[in-house]
This record gives C-alpha cells, structure tokens and sequence, in this order.
C-alpha cells in the first residue's frame, strides 16, 4: 500500500485534479480487475480504450485515476502525456523496485528465445539457485507455473512478478524480451543485468515494417542496460557474432561485451561439432578453459542456443563444469524439436519455427539424419507479416520432399487467401494444399513409410487455433498422435 501523492512523487509531469491523498492498496490497467482502493490507469490499445472504462473503474472500487485526457470521475484525476510511460514508472515504484534486488537475464531475438531462456534457467537450478521465468510458454517461479498472454507481458504485469518472484526467494530471473515488448515501452524499469541477442531474421514485418526498424528496436534492449560503469553489479551483452546485427549492437550498449559464434572468432565458441538423430557432442571453447558438451538437442541451431546461455551463465559466475552438467540433462522444451513417439517405424517432430529463418534451419536439421523422404506440414499466421508467406513456401519445397500447406492460426483471414499467398511462391512446382490444418496432419501420417521423417511447423506448444474470433483446442501433438493410433486401427 501507499499514498497516492508518495507514488505521484515518482512522476515528473503530470497534471493532478483534486487534493485528496488516497491510499493506493493496486494498480490495475482492466477495470474489471479493480478492487477497492486501486489506482486505475486509462491504456489506449489497438482495439479498446481504458478511458471509456473509467467510470466502471470507480464503480468497482477505484480510488484515482491515470488517464490522457480528463475523465469526469468523482476520485482524483492524474492527466499524463503517455499512459503507459507512466504506468512503467508507478509499477517499478509501487512494488519496491522488484528488479534491483533480482540477477535479471532478458534474451531477444527472432528465433532461440524460449530454448535459451530454458537452457539459462536449468543451469542456474543446476547451481543452486532458486529461478524465475517469463516467456512464450509460461511464467514460472520456482516450480509453479502460470499462464501467460504475451511473450512479454506489460510493464504493470512484469513488475508485480517480479515482486512475486523476491517474494518467494527468487535469486536469477530469465524473460524473452519480444521486439514489440521493447518497441512499446513494456520494459521500462526492468534492470536488466545481462542482455542476450540470438539473431534476426525475417519476422513481425506486419508491425516494424522494415527489417531496419525490427533491428532497431531489439537493439533498444542493449541500449537500455546503461551508461554507467558499476563494479558491484556489472552488467553485459552477449550477442551472436555469427550474426551481421551484432555489430550494430555493439555500438548501441556500454555494458561489458561478450561474444559468441561458431563461424567468427568470438570469446565462446563451439567447435568440432557432431551432430546425430540423438543429440549432439561439440567441444565448447572460452577465453580459459574448455570442455566437451554432449547434449540430447539436435541441430545446429541450437549449438548457437547453448553457447548464448553459456555465456549468459558465465558472465553470472557460473562455472563451465556447472554448465556442461546442466546441458547434458537437459531432455527439451516443448514444442522445440519435441518427437511425438507412438512406437511407430517413422519420425514425428514437432517444431514451433514460423518464420524462413527458423523452418530453414529445422529442415536442414532433420536432412542430416533423415533417411528417406521429408515430410513438412506447414501454415502461415493470419495479421501477420505477408511477404514471409510465398519465402516459408519456397523453404518448404526446397527442403522436403513433401511439402503441405496448411492453416496456422489464421485469425481474421480466410485461410484459402493465405494458402494463395504461399503458393504464389512455388508455382509449378510440387505441394499438396489442405485447408484444415487436422486433415493435413493426418494426410502426412497416413502417407508416411519407415524411415521417413514429418516436421509439423508453425505452432509447436500451442494447444489452440485462432480462426475468426474463435480460439478452438488445437495441439499438434495431440493430433498426430491421434492419427498414428488411427493409422495403426487401419493397418
């Protein structure tokens, strides 16, 4: 609880209308959220404006208001020129700067985000200490887990979790951090002590519009780590040098910089790489010593995950023995490359990769070991970026040997209209079309010989699909399974 003039004091411009000093017992951007004593803040979204919610807010127990412009409401109104520049600052001080007594880790980037952030986080489990995450699958602290909205959530959530996480002993702290998270100020107040850049790829062109202006606000991430030289908590980039992008993050940040690669010399770096259906074994190389990692991920994409949550975890004083332990436990993360196993004499993965970048380096994966034909289902998202549409098609009938299009999550888009824009990439050349995205899983299990390998791409650990208005249960895993077991019956 607070005052609301003490939590005002945060603040440098705003306008208050009247002197009442109420006591501030939550913040809440959802009317249908506010209790008795909360502050409400009026957020204009995309589709909805708080300010048109503010009486309701009051109704429900609001004691005063954040808004842009005057709401007439009988409880103080506090006008700010960006709402949810303010709200940033009175959540940060509202629940006692949460950041600043945890070791936090944010990791951006187009593909790798959620595999590194799990990756940093069985490490320092392996070290003892206690973790919190927020990412694309959950948020965890300790082992409890909760659902999530966003990959990152706003900044009023961010920050009331990570009180919950000091509440509960929690010493390292690991996030995605989205381009869109970063773009629209979600992160402000979060005291990032080292951040993680993967790499950038073809992605969220439907909001950034250009691939400079995507790069842009995922270098605000490393920006944001500071100016100032701190002895006592010291903070660093890790960024890919394999990746052109890290060059611009470079300049961007004046925090301690740590590199890793494969291709370019870089302060971490794998070598002798061995790749195999069962995993993989490469010797990992630091500035003073090295060590030979075996892990059961396969692919060389995620050789680039374990060697950023590698140097993450040693710019946080992990040791590499501690490390290489922790990785070689390490079974998955769902959705990631997860197998879908029903005792059947040809392979089913599972992979969340929806953009080029990502189905690219999936497909090349399971080239190396597959040992007859490769199988792709694969969608597009609809309100999503357009032009990547006809490329993950091309992908597609480069890689495979039977490539099948499909829906994703096509939201308010007719899914024929988004299959013709992934077509138009491949004309006169060989795929097999399938409006429902159950039919075409099906079709590519039933169709499948030993030894052949299907990739389903594209939603990985999601268990919904998005069409219109509606979000149905979907789960490709479930589904695959599903018609093995049907495919068996038949047999």
């Amino acid at each position: 609880m607070m005052k609301l003039q003490t939590l005002l004091s945060y603040l440098h411009d705003f306008t208050i209308y009247s002197g009442e000093n109420p006591t501030i017992t939550s913040i809440e951007m959802d009317s249908r959220k506010v209790t008795k004593g909360a502050l409400f803040i009026c957020i204009k979204g995309f589709t909805v404006d708080g300010h048109a919610f503010a009486s309701q807010a009051v109704a429900n127990g609001a004691v005063a208001v954040i808004a842009e412009r005057y709401v007439n409401v009988p409880v103080p109104v506090i006008l700010v020129r960006d709402s949810k520049r303010a709200m940033a600052v009175l959540a940060d001080a509202f629940y006692g700067q949460p950041t600043h007594k945890l070791h936090l880790i944010g990791v951006t980037g187009t593909n790798g985000k959620t595999t590194t952030t799990h990756l940093i986080e069985q490490i320092f489990r392996k070290a003892k200490k206690k973790t919190g995450l927020i990412g694309t699958l959950y948020t965890k602290i300790g082992d409890e887990t909760y659902e999530v909205q966003n990959t990152t959530p706003e900044s009023l959530v961010l920050q009331k979790t990570f009180k919950q996480m000091v509440d509960a002993g929690v010493d390292v702290a690991m996030m995605e951090v989205s381009s869109h998270a970063l773009h629209m100020g979600r992160v402000h107040g979060c005291d990032y002590d080292v951040a993680v850049f993967t790499n950038l790829t073809q992605d969220h062109l439907d909001y950034h519009q250009t691939m400079e202006e995507y790069r842009l606000a995922k270098g605000l991430l490393f920006a944001q780590l500071g100016n100032r030289f701190d002895h006592t908590r010291p903070k660093f980039a890790v960024l890919n040098n394999d990746d052109s992008s890290s060059e611009q993050y470079k300049r961007m940040t004046a925090a301690t910089i740590i590199t890793y690669g494969i291709e370019t010399e870089s302060d971490i770096m794998a070598k002798a790489i061995d790749i195999t259906p069962s995993g993989m074994v490469f010797t990992i190389v630091t500035p003073t010593e090295e060590a030979q990692m075996q892990t059961k991920l396969i692919g060389r994409f995620n050789v680039y995950n374990i060697l950023a949550a590698t140097a993450a975890s040693l710019a946080s004083g992990v040791s590499l023995s501690t490390i290489v332990e922790a990785i070689g436990e390490i079974q998955g993360v769902p959705g990631r490359f997860e197998t879908v196993d029903e005792g059947q004499n040809f392979t089913v993965i599972v992979d969340y990769a929806h953009t080029p970048d990502s189905l690219e380096n999936v497909l090349k994966t399971i080239r190396e070991f597959a040992k007859r034909n490769v199988y792709v289902v694969v969608g597009c998202g609809g309100d999503r970026d357009r032009t990547k549409r006809p490329i993950m098609a091309q992908i597609a009938v480069q890689y495979a040997d039977v490539a099948i299009f499909t829906s994703d999550n096509p939201r308010s888009e007719q899914p024929e209209a988004i299959l013709q824009d992934m077509e138009d990439g491949v004309r006169g050349q060989s795929y097999v079309s399938i409006v429902d995205r159950k039919e075409a899983i099906r079709y590519a299990i039933h169709q499948a010989q030993a030894g052949d390998v299907i990739l389903i791409a594209g939603k990985g650990h999601e268990t919904y699909q998005i069409i219109g208005e509606q979000v149905l249960h979907f789960d490709d895993r479930l589904v695959a399974r599903e018609a093995i077991k049907e495919r068996e019956v038949s047999c």
